[in-house]
């Protein structure tokens, strides 16, 4: 046993301090990124911002809605063959390049990404998610999907080290996806006792994958718009959104009528609903590690993604960041005891 002296910080503990900047407006910052991936040669331009692979925020509604906005989504992986097929036929290419089609790491997971990704030429994405990237499992199936999908972008999580960063990324993963346990319906840390603070995570993560040409996805622990720009200004290529995007009209969650207000429903990926839903019930050797919560119901995500945007594009305005790839050169955070003053309540 040892313990780790070194300061571990999350996005709570840090602001940025403001930098003298030429830019007159927000609207002069450009958010979009080109990223031209390790293994695959893949190249892809669109606002880094990912709609995660939850049952209840990455549907195939919320990707054609976002890809207006060139913001990627992680579709989940519940979604049959035919269900593939059919979004495929009715869809565009600019949808279909911004969708990361997810999957596990069984012989049957395996058989269905070959049977989706043969449907079009226009899928180029691959998430392979599993809730412990620390598993040799992972790593071995890495290199057998390169193998088999030479020219896509394989995306793999999640880990919170640089070590398994690199080990990934050796193993042919182009994007790393990075966060144990921040997510707002995770509960991976009281149940295990592990995690990272994420931040931190970003920060280390990014560093051992820049060094081999690797990307990394900050995924969780995001609440609002200034967080997802601590993930970007600590080193994130990608920052992925469950909560965020959570309870709107895409997010084809179930919506529950309740004291005359609507709501939506909103789940872990690990947590009882999602296994009552998917894997009939928590398995007897393991236990459920999400929360399951009603969301007051938001319509639809275009006000909520142009206001993170907004969001990150004020950031920038406040470091002097033309461009969004400027924002980890221009950051310097400082540690803070307090975020806001809530005296009339949170934002």
């Amino acid at each position: 046993m040892r313990i780790e002296q070194d300061l571990k910080l999350g996005f709570k503990d840090v602001l940025f301090r403001p930098k003298r900047s030429t830019l007159k407006s927000r609207s002069q910052v450009e958010l979009t990124r080109d990223f031209t991936f390790k293994h695959s040669g893949r190249q892809w331009a669109g606002v880094p911002i990912i709609a995660a692979n939850m049952d209840s925020v990455g549907s195939f509604e919320m990707a054609a809605s976002l890809a207006k906005h060139g913001v990627m989504t992680a579709v989940h992986k519940h979604y049959t063959v035919a269900d593939w097929a059919e979004f495929v036929k009715n869809n565009d290419t600019s949808v279909l390049n911004n969708a990361m089609v997810s999957t596990g790491t069984s012989e049957a997971d395996f058989q269905k990404t070959k049977d989706i990704m043969a449907l079009t030429d226009d899928l180029i994405f691959i998430c392979i998610d599993i809730a412990n990237g620390y598993s040799e499992h992972l790593v071995e199936y890495v290199e057998k999907v390169r193998t088999e999908f030479p020219d896509k972008v394989i995306s793999a999580g999640n880990v919170v080290t640089g070590d398994m960063v690199e080990e990934l990324i050796l193993a042919g993963a182009d994007i790393v996806k990075v966060g144990i346990g921040p997510g707002s319906v995770c509960t991976t840390r009281v149940k295990t006792g592990v995690g990272y603070p994420q931040l931190s995570a970003i920060i280390e993560c990014a560093d051992a994958a820049h060094g081999l040409g690797g990307r990394i996805i900050g995924d969780g622990g995001c609440s609002c718009a200034g967080d997802v720009s601590k993930a970007f200004g600590g080193g994130a290529d990608f920052v992925m959104l469950g909560g965020m995007l959570a309870g709107h009209e895409e997010s084809n969650g179930e919506i529950i009528e309740k004291d005359g207000q609507t709501f939506m429903k909103f789940y872990g990926m690990s947590s009882q609903s999602a296994m009552d839903k998917h894997s009939g019930g928590v398995a007897k050797y393991r236990a459920a590690e999400g929360k399951t919560v009603l969301l007051p119901y938001r319509g639809p995500v275009d006000n909520t993604i142009q206001d993170i945007m907004g969001g990150v594009r004020s950031t920038c305005t406040y470091v002097g960041a033309a461009q969004l790839k400027e924002l980890t050169k221009r950051a310097t955070f400082i540690r803070v005891q307090e975020q806001e003053n809530n005296v009339y309540g949170k934002e």
